[in-house]
């Protein structure tokens, strides 16, 4: 039985939240504070977060970076703000998705269902599956959900973890935005495709601490690709 942790402050929407995810089978666990939310997160064995960001100690986002140093659980953000930037570093600290209050709880269990059936698929391929050579110096742990470049694990997002995973997986493939944020964002429609082009940033970031070539090519127009042969000044 998956276990849900819901870190809300207003009691009334906690309580819909329970009473939803009592009808599909989950259990779960609500504090109304960051303080209490960060305690029982590390106690605790939770499958699921959901997070309020306007909290009375805190913004919820500094919650959810803090999660995604070490951890890929998967979180659903709840909001009253609806600006579109507020949605889009919402989803690039590594929230899994981004719900605007008021919203209905029926909704949210059904997403929460899709970040569970994703997260199954991702766990279902077997280990070492990216299709990339071991020459080129890429390792995958599936079980850590990280991955290393030279023998250095990069400090990748749940989103950078997966959009990599993609990338690798298919070697000089050109994936544009839409097809990317498809594959790797749980609902597309609410992310923007420059949210794609901010992930591939801070990845090309990463691996140039470690190599001079630029290991993610830009197609002008089309998309991205992974190419291991590829120099600085295709960016």
């Amino acid at each position: 039985m998956k276990r849900i942790l819901i870190i809300e402050d207003e009691a009334s929407i906690a309580y819909n939240i329970e009473m939803a995810l009592e009808l599909e089978g989950y259990t779960s666990h609500h504090v109304p504070t960051l303080e209490e939310g960060h305690k029982q997160y590390r106690q605790q064995d939770f499958d699921f977060i959901i997070l309020d960001l306007g909290l009375p100690d805190g913004n919820g986002l500094d919650f959810c970076k803090e999660v995604r140093k070490d951890s890929c659980i998967p979180l659903i953000i709840l909001t009253a703000r609806n600006d579109e930037i507020d949605r889009i570093v919402g989803l690039e600290v590594g929230a899994d998705d981004y719900m605007t209050k008021p919203f209905s709880p029926r909704e949210l269990t059904a997403r929460i269902r899709a970040i569970f059936r994703r997260c199954e698929e991702y766990a279902s391929k077997p280990v070492g599956s990216i299709k990339a050579p071991k020459q080129q110096g890429f390792e995958l742990d599936e079980d850590r959900c990280t991955i290393s470049y030279q023998s250095n694990i990069l400090d990748l997002s749940a989103q950078e973890y997966r959009l990599l995973q993609v990338l690798l997986d298919h070697p000089k493939r050109v994936f544009s935005r839409r097809q990317l944020l498809e594959k790797v964002w749980q609902d597309p429609l609410a992310a923007m495709e420059r949210t794609v082009d901010a992930h591939i940033k801070s990845i090309r970031a990463q691996l140039r601490q470690y190599t001079s070539k630029d290991l993610i090519r830009t197609h002008r127009g089309l998309g991205y690709s992974f190419d291991n042969e590829v120099s600085c000044d295709s960016l």
